[in-house]
């Protein structure tokens, strides 16, 4: 490329096998440049190989300003796969108009490529991205019960998936059929690649291969825990499981599944939680249920009460009246000594976790399903003087179902035996539904299944050199891959979430639903979703211009830390880039790209009103933010303490498999449940292969494998040579390690008593980074791209 930008023609070379070194294979190749022929603007690469080859950097040396560095870290396919070159750009960024016009032709051409044309079965080389609806997830061709309804379109809402174009099922023309092979884009994958830990590997393993040998040897999948020291044997003791180490995956488990050294036999071997060995009795107790809406695994259900009495939006004539049981009677018992419920309204101090209307519908349906309850639920609490959430009542509610009126119940704190029993198990109840809730929509659907959109939009639309590209790339390794391991095996029909959670085979319309109702891209910015939970209101006198309504809540406070940590990163780069507002609605890139997440990836919602515009720098700020704070902030605090917290499953169930024992009992349950209350409750919790198959999957998913890197510790070889953005980079990553300091000394802080005190967890699941293992910790990680090559060529 000269220096009128005008492209030149291709120099040619062949790059033969060179060194060694540290494990990377090296190529060399010589060029010769005429003098006239300009800086390189990109190098394109034809692998001569029958297999694909992973490419991490190329270096041109021999140059008068010295080397020219171009970042890679892709797979390049056979030749014989596919004959078009791979393109390569150099570590420069360009906004489109700003292309020199010798590489505007290779930056369209290399879209063209990944957007592919929408026809045909993808195979494993290919890099094309796609969309297509939720038809996956079900099985009819497999399954007798395989068949699930589509997710996206208008009767069911949803964001869309990456396509694969299987062909269709047999039985079921609107579902894809299976196979053993689940595509993305193949950069976007990591199951095949050998000798590395990476995270998604771990999932794979457990899903295909641990669950299956608890199903061998657990033969009743009904049979519960006989008493509570039952379950405390589920850590730290030896499970052996039956002849799993033909599964290679199998050598990358490296701390779940253990080799008994005399034997060489697998065997599981859970770790205890650090919940439970801090306090083995926290998970009994109210002032924990509460405190853990605030700190703990689902922070994001906890909402202010706005308005008394409390009242169904559902439709009476079906689901029976819209009042609720919980009376102002009922709380003055409970607060008398404080306020009436007028002034605890008024005064901000009743808060409400709410899965009454969302699940209400469902109720009958998931209760013909065969081991599983579900109800409509309201909990309630009040916010006492020292800053802690006290439990004031539990709603339970089942709507009409054939002759029977509807039913519902509230329940208390009490003191009296009878009572004290009945609260705890309704308080199983509720954690069954949030513990739903928490891994269909606010980690699955939120972070994940929204996420996809996002990453595909950006690889069709902005180009490799695109500086909103290179900006974004860090925050979305990996996370298709995770996307398509889920639909194979945990969120799939009959999977661990349906044959595990409390809402069966409707857990994914489920989410779908959840999103129809509750899911705006605006909201997902930290600050909106505080303040329309009412936990938060501007205030701009306060810090980060939100004054949160419970002060000591650790989420929301760590939270918007790091929110403004990110975005002043986010301003920085996007000024640099953007100096002008014209920029934005001229570049035709970025434009093409929010359009397609709206009417496209999300195009269920394209109509919607409050999707911001993007006109000026601020706009794209606060839209770039947003994505990177729901794949970094937000997903760590949903995902990283899931082991932490519910490894010990009593203190978040993810299933009620028994009704209340006080709907509508026969004489012989209510005498059962009086000379027996806790078979009761144990009856209630997940069976002994609900409970292993959960645990097996919470304990990778809360992993750090040591391949992860961290956003903010190295400079992204696309920004060293900018000397803003290096300035920038360094304010941010000072801001992160900022940020752990301050975490710490919350922690510290005996004032602060949601995160400090007796058996308390201290609450880090925002500190920036980790180590490798269950930490509770990191969340601005990536998945560190592979270093040794040799064990990388296919």
């Amino acid at each position: 490329m000269s220096k009128t930008g005008i492209e030149k023609p291709i120099i040619e070379g062949f790059a033969r096998r060179g060194r060694d070194v540290d494990g990377n294979r090296e190529y060399e190749v010589e060029f010769v440049f005429p003098e006239d022929f300009g800086d390189v603007g990109a190098i394109l690469i034809e692998n001569q190989h029958r297999k694909q080859m992973y490419v991490k950097n190329i270096v041109i040396d021999g140059f008068v300003h010295g080397k020219v560095e171009i970042t890679c870290n892709s797979w390049v396919h056979s030749k014989y796969d596919n004959p078009d070159k791979r393109i390569f750009f150099t570590n420069k960024s360009y906004l489109p108009s700003q292309t020199p016009s010798g590489l505007k032709k290779l930056r369209e051409t290399e879209l063209v490529t990944l957007r592919g044309d929408g026809f045909g079965e993808r195979k494993i080389f290919e890099r094309i991205y796609d969309y297509d609806v939720y038809n996956d997830i079900g099985n009819p061709d497999g399954d007798v019960d395989g068949k699930r309804p589509v997710l996206g379109g208008k009767e069911l809402p949803y964001p869309r998936r990456c396509r694969t174009g299987r062909p269709r099922s047999e039985k079921d023309p609107l579902s894809e059929s299976k196979s053993d092979f689940t595509y993305v884009p193949r950069d976007e994958a990591f199951s095949e690649v050998k000798n590395l830990s990476f995270s998604g590997n771990t999932i794979y393993a457990v899903l295909h291969a641990v669950v299956p040998g608890l199903q061998s040897i657990i033969t009743d999948p009904e049979l519960g825990f006989p008493h509570f020291p039952a379950i405390d044997s589920l850590y730290n003791v030896e499970v052996e499981l039956p002849a799993l180490q033909t599964n290679s995956l199998f050598s990358i488990i490296r701390r779940l599944i253990r080799a008994i050294s005399e034997t060489r036999k697998d065997v599981l071997l859970f770790g205890t939680p650090e919940f439970l060995e801090r306090d083995k009795f926290a998970w009994f107790r109210d002032v924990e249920f509460a405190r853990q809406t605030l700190a703990g695994l689902n922070p994001y259900s906890i909402r202010l009460v706005k308005e008394w009495p409390l009242k169904s939006k559902l439709d009476p004539e079906v689901y029976g009246p819209p009042e609720s049981a919980i009376t102002k009677e009922i709380i003055e018992l409970e607060i008398g000594g404080f306020m009436t419920v007028e002034e605890a309204v008024q005064q901000k101090k009743l808060f409400i976790l709410d899965y009454h209307d969302l699940l209400l519908p469902y109720v009958n349906k998931v209760n013909e399903l065969k081991g599983t309850v579900l109800y409509g639920s309201r909990t309630l609490f009040f916010l006492t003087p020292n800053g802690t959430l006290r439990p004031l009542a539990i709603e339970l509610t089942r709507p009409p179902v054939d002759d029977k009126p509807q039913w519902k119940q509230v329940y208390c704190p009490t003191w009296y035996a009878t009572g004290a029993w009945l609260w705890r198990i309704a308080k199983a109840h509720v954690l069954a539904h949030d513990s739903g809730y928490h891994q269909l929509v606010s980690h699955w659907l939120r972070t994940h299944c929204c996420t996809e959109p996002y990453i595909i939009a950006s690889n069709r639309q902005l180009s490799a050199m695109h500086p909103i590209y290179r900006l974004l790339f860090p925050h979305f390794r990996y996370t298709m891959e995770i996307n398509g391991t889920a639909r194979e095996a945990l969120i799939n029909a009959n999977g661990v979430i349906e044959s595990s959670f409390s809402p069966g085979k409707y857990s994914m319309e489920l989410s779908s639903v959840a999103y129809d109702l509750e899911w705006r891209f605006d909201r997902e910015a930290l600050p909106q979703d505080l303040i329309s939970r009412g936990l938060a209101e501007e205030d701009p006198n306060a810090p980060y211009g939100l004054r949160l309504t419970i002060e000591d809540y650790p989420f929301a406070s760590d939270g918007l830390v790091l929110w403004d940590i990110l975005k002043q990163w986010v301003t920085n780069y996007v000024n640099h880039y953007y100096p002008q507002t014209n920029l934005i609605e001229s570049d035709k890139e970025l434009q093409a790209w929010w359009s397609e997440i709206k009417n496209v990836g999300h195009g269920d919602k394209k109509d919607e009103p409050w999707w911001p515009e993007l006109k000026t720098p601020n706009d794209l700020i606060g839209i770039v933010t947003t994505i990177i704070w729901v794949a970094s902030g937000h997903h760590a605090a949903v995902n990283f303490g899931q082991y932490s917290y519910a490894g010990y499953f009593p203190n978040r169930p993810t299933i009620a498999r028994s009704k209340m024992p006080t709907e509508d009992p026969t004489d012989e349950e209510w005498e059962d449940f009086l000379n027996k209350p806790e078979e009761t409750l144990l009856k209630c919790f997940p069976s002994q292969l609900q409970a292993a198959t959960v645990i097996a999957v919470l304990d990778v998913l809360s992993n750090h494998s040591p391949d992860e890197e961290y956003v903010g510790t190295n400079i992204e070889p696309f920004w060293k040579d900018e000397p803003v953005i290096n300035a920038a980079f360094e304010v941010f990553s000072g801001k992160l390690k900022e940020l752990e300091g301050i975490i710490d000394a919350r922690n510290a802080d005996s004032n602060l008593k949601n995160r400090n005190g007796a058996g308390i967890m201290p609450y880090e699941l925002l500190k920036p980074f980790s180590e490798p293992g269950i930490t509770g910790k990191g969340a601005i990680f990536r998945v560190d791209f592979p270093s040794n090559l040799n064990a990388l060529e296919k």
